[in-house]
């Protein structure tokens, strides 16, 4: 479902990306590159669900706290990179999207839209 919304969004932007979603530990669960998408985009994606999903924050929120002088961010393995955002039900993280293509700014934004996709799921009615 969230492959799909990405996809979904990528083109309505015209914007081919490369879509990676992963579980909570980072470990891939889908992915597509679409035509017309850099072959490197493909491991930039990949690198931002995973950094996302096991930060339990978006990529940009890291990106930020590089911009701002708290470098020790870069001797890591993450992706310091706009585009992976956590996907949560609940209030709990269940996995992460990273969006890799034409700009930084269309991959936010498919990743928050992509990331939407689960959405809060319908409440129970009745006592258990």
């Amino acid at each position: 479902m969230v492959l799909q919304a990405a996809k979904a969004s990528a083109q309505q932007r015209h914007a081919p990306s490369a879509i990676a979603v992963v579980d909570p530990a980072g470990d891939l669960l889908a992915f597509e590159r679409m035509d017309s998408v850099r072959p490197a985009s493909a491991d930039l994606a990949i690198g931002k669900a995973r950094t996302a999903a096991r930060l339990q924050r978006p990529t940009a929120e890291i990106e930020d706290n590089i911009n701002r002088g708290r470098t020790a961010f870069v001797t890591t393995n993450i992706a310091a990179l706009l585009g992976g955002m956590p996907i949560h039900v609940r209030g709990e993280v269940v996995g992460a999207v990273g969006i890799a293509g034409l700009s930084k700014e269309t991959d936010v934004d498919i990743a928050n839209t992509s990331a939407a996709a689960l959405g809060p799921l319908p409440e129970t009615t009745g006592h258990h």
